[in-house]
């Protein structure tokens, strides 16, 4: 019966180890991947800003958003300098899904943007930094490592400024 016990036992501490090993790592993007995934971010976060100029409530949500409008912009002709040395192409223009995430924030104005922007700022930057995070870590182009690792302070502030805007309008 011990042994049994004992079985039961070792599959119960190990089992958790076990199933953790068997999660695939998510899979790191390739250069031109990451270069697309951050140009399209930045063109999208300047775009929502300049929208908050004419539609947020509060001067709060209007300021953070120039903001990123400024930091998202340099950061666009950085990663344009970045993948061009690389010999990378960069995205001129939204694609279909940046288009789709932004077309709700056309019909509101006022508290009902505030709400929707912050929330979007904290999921979107939320998601940049894990991206940004795994390329300085696992990137194979080192100019591209460089900028990812070099941009993440500016991503964190970013994601805090947005949490920010989220407990101030509640």
């Amino acid at each position: 019966m011990k042994p049994i016990v004992r079985g039961f036992l070792c599959l119960a501490v190990l089992s958790p180890l076990m199933l953790a090993q068997k999660k695939p790592a998510a899979a790191a993007l390739s250069p031109q991947e990451f270069v697309d995934m951050a140009a399209q971010t930045d063109m999208t976060e300047a775009h929502l800003g300049q929208m908050a100029a004419d539609q947020a409530g509060s001067q709060a949500v209007k300021d953070y958003a120039q903001t990123l409008v400024q930091d998202h912009t340099a950061d666009y002709n950085q990663i344009t300098a970045v993948a061009t040395k690389a010999g990378l192409t960069v995205p001129k223009g939204l694609d279909a899904k940046h288009e789709k995430m932004i077309a709700p924030f056309e019909k509101l104005k006022g508290a009902a943007f505030d709400r929707k922007y912050a929330h979007e700022m904290i999921a979107g930057h939320t998601e940049a930094i894990a991206a940004y995070k795994k390329e300085s870590e696992d990137g194979t182009n080192a100019d591209v490592k460089a900028y990812a690792t070099q941009t993440l302070p500016t991503l964190d502030k970013h994601l805090s400024g947005a949490k920010d805007l989220m407990k101030a309008g509640k």
